[in-house]
């Protein structure tokens, strides 16, 4: 069976039929302990009730006996002379040993209901043997005649027997339609999830699924979505990526080619040559440029298991950082200042931190115009270490703010590729902080400055240090 819905189908068609065998099973074995002695002790008071009126009313002992088993019994009478009579329905087997017989003309009672053999799916009840009823001593006219009694099942149940079967006849006829619209009920959705992976496997991401149901499939097609929105989120990042890569490469060495083009020219200027010379190791710098950052991108993603880290004196680092932009600095007067305690750790990878606090400060520097200032502040907080990095510069438009840390962004002044920039520098960023279990928050407004904030989480070992001082 291939095909969920017949699975489901034919599973649910088991399961009914076993709980039903298993119903049945309990059912009938609660009748053996429970019911049987009860039904044979009131059996046994009706034969007494009998017995007394064919003791006191001998002549009329016939009438009576066949009235009784009008009334829906099974009567058998034995008395000393060896004679047998029956009133009521046949017995199916006349299987009562003559022992037992003698024993009830002797006086014993016979509790032939409540001692019959247990068989586990055959109720005992509805077993229409001689040897299945209740026995008593009954003394008529002086002499002894053994009273044999049950229910006639035949007589009492025939009318219900009927309505029984149609019952259940009609409920098995009802109940094949509704499980086959209740299962296809349950396996649509599965269907349609089937169909939606292929679609999502041929790359459409258009999809309209049972996402109102409260039930598990109903959480399973919400996943199930969100998933195939991530999926198509990426599949547009890693095109757009491709196409920015592409256009990045293009354009320098579209501008190389024609120099390098003009160069071969006759009769060209010292001045000229020496220009075209310079644009074409700008533009092959940059192309430097950009291969180590997307190879370090793509290490970033691919290689967080190569990330070494350790605990290392952040100030430190600042200033090793602040070093390398010392000619900018000056050239630009641009005053730094950094409230960062002598003593204050960060946890994390040492080269991929310094990637972190040179970017931030190179786009600071860059960014800003002259005389303006930088201030760099950092404290530990809840387990983390936060370190801001502001500058009072022009700022950047409220609209900019939720797309700086995609990979090419350019859509503000201060990422204009005609000053260097390749804009990966902020998405480097940000993977690095995302690969040591931090965050990173921008935050600009136009004509007041821009501020970057960096949240890393403490190592063990500074929380140990932390412990040790309090």
């Amino acid at each position: 069976m291939k095909s969920i819905y017949l699975r489901v189908l034919f599973v649910t068609i088991y399961t009914i039929a076993i709980c039903g065998f298993l119903g049945f099973y309990v059912a009938n074995l609660y009748d053996h302990w429970a019911l049987k002695p009860r039904l044979d002790a009131k059996l046994l008071q009706m034969a007494s009730s009998i017995g007394a009126h064919m003791e006191r009313f001998p002549d009329r002992a016939g009438d009576f006996l066949s009235n009784a088993a009008g009334l829906g019994y099974q009567i058998y009478l034995h008395d000393a002379a060896g004679n047998d009579m029956f009133y009521g329905g046949a017995f199916q087997k006349r299987d009562l040993p003559e022992e037992t017989v003698h024993r009830v003309l002797s006086g014993e009672e016979f509790h032939g209901i409540a001692t019959y053999p247990y068989r586990p799916f055959v109720p005992s009840y509805f077993d229409n043997r001689l040897s299945n009823s209740v026995g008593i001593r009954v003394m008529v006219e002086g002499e002894p005649v053994a009273l044999f009694l049950r229910h006639d099942t035949r007589l009492q149940f025939d009318e219900l027997q009927v309505f029984f079967v149609l019952m259940y006849a009609l409920t098995i006829l009802f109940s094949i339609p509704y499980l086959l619209f209740s299962t296809r009920y349950l396996v649509q959705p599965i269907v349609r999830l089937t169909e939606a992976t292929k679609r999502v496997a041929q790359g459409d991401f258009n999809l309209r699924l049972p996402t109102s149901r409260k039930d598990e499939i109903g959480r399973l097609a919400s996943h199930f979505r969100d998933m195939a929105a991530r999926l198509e989120r990426m599949d547009r990042s890693k095109k757009e990526f491709v196409a920015n890569v592409s256009h990045e490469i293009q354009s320098p060495l579209a501008s190389i080619q024609g120099f390098a083009d003009s160069l071969l020219s006759e009769n060209l200027e010292p001045e000229r040559i020496r220009h075209y010379a310079e644009i074409i190791g700008q533009e092959t710098r940059q192309l430097t440029k950009l291969s180590k950052q997307l190879l370090l991108l793509s290490t970033l993603e691919h290689g967080s298991d190569a990330v070494c880290k350790g605990t290392y004196l952040l100030q430190t680092q600042l200033r090793q950082a602040l070093q390398l932009f010392e000619w900018q600095l000056a050239e630009k007067e641009i005053a730094v200042r950094m409230v960062v305690p002598a003593g204050m750790t960060v946890y994390g990878d040492e080269v991929l931190l310094m990637q972190i606090w040179t970017n931030l400060l190179s786009n600071a520097v860059k960014h800003i115009p002259p005389e303006r200032s930088i201030e760099i502040e950092a404290k530990k907080t809840g387990g983390e270490s936060v370190v801001c990095i502001s500058d009072n510069g022009d700022g950047i438009e409220p609209r900019h703010i939720p797309y700086l840390f995609d990979r090419f962004y350019r859509g503000d002044a201060a990422r204009q590729r005609g000053e260097g920039s390749t804009g990966l520098g902020l998405s480097i960023v940000q993977k690095i902080v995302h690969l040591h279990g931090g965050t990173i928050e921008a935050a600009s407004e136009t004509g007041m400055g821009t501020t970057f904030r960096v949240r890393l989480p403490e190592g063990e070992n500074e929380r140990l240090e932390s412990v040790q001082k309090v």
